[in-house]
């Protein structure tokens, strides 16, 4: 049994590629085993939430799933100032912000959506967005970022259907809550994972999660792996194949209630 985020292409599975699907499928049937995919930036706030609270209304307009952060938790500065942009000038061109990579990670998680509520994509899209910072900021893990530096990026994948976005990915991360104030915010600390259903009724849910010392991206990444990593005794249990988020349950805590910390 394998379970990781890594494999974007398998997030959905059932419309990956063939040049990425038939390899384990064949393993599969070779070898036996099972494989299940699901995001770290959790895999959960863009597949299993969304769609389970989707269920609660009469009427859905758009299904948006947003993760709004303070990137100064992270303690990756190589990722945070190079691969998403924050501090370098504006004219710099980071690779998360390159045309079609943000579909590229987050594109099957929009499919998934897609399929599960039963609607047809026309295409998926992409927004970026990045706002400089307007006075040079000092951080606890990486030290400071330049006034005139990228201090905010917003961006969207969004599932078009009836030619209208209808499913949304969207990040806002921050290097300083000071930069981008009119973007959306945390209720409070450093961030959280939301998702928002607009239709009839409105909803909104708010997860926070903590870990590390109050730490919310760590939090945020505890929950991500427990999610995989919960999935392994059921596809231990299941016959071998190639599973998403719509196939692999997500459980009660059955055995862990008030179990002692390690």
């Amino acid at each position: 049994v394998v379970v990781t985020p890594a494999l974007y292409p398998l997030y959905d599975q059932r419309g990956a590629p063939p040049e990425f699907r038939d390899p384990v499928l064949a393993a599969v049937a070779e070898g036996g085993g099972s494989l299940f995919v699901s995001g770290v930036d959790p895999g959960w706030g863009n597949d299993v939430l969304p769609l389970l609270i989707s269920g609660l209304g009469t009427l859905v307009d758009v299904v948006r799933c947003q993760e709004i952060f303070d990137y100064s938790t992270y303690e990756q500065e190589g990722s945070v100032r190079h691969l998403i942009g924050m501090g370098h000038p504006m004219e710099y061109e980071p690779l998360m912000l390159a045309p079609s990579i943000p579909t590229m990670v987050w594109g099957g998680q929009i499919r998934l959506m897609a399929r599960a509520l039963g609607v047809e994509l026309d295409e998926i899209r992409e927004t970026v967005e990045r706002r400089a910072l307007d006075t040079t900021v000092t951080t606890r893990t990486m030290g400071v970022f330049e006034a005139g530096t990228q201090g905010a990026v917003r961006f969207e994948v969004q599932g078009i259907v009836g030619g209208e976005p209808r499913i949304v990915i969207e990040h806002v991360t921050r290097i300083h809550p000071s930069c981008a104030p009119d973007w959306p915010t945390p209720p409070d600390g450093a961030g959280a994972h939301r998702v928002v259903i607009e239709g009839r009724p409105r909803i909104e849910v708010t997860v926070e999660a903590t870990d590390e010392g109050e730490n919310r991206s760590a939090g945020g990444n505890a929950t991500a792996v427990g999610r995989l990593v919960n999935a392994v005794d059921w596809l231990v249990d299941t016959k071998p194949g190639l599973y998403d988020a719509l196939d692999v349950p997500l459980r009660p805590a059955v055995g862990r209630l008030g179990r002692k910390r390690p």
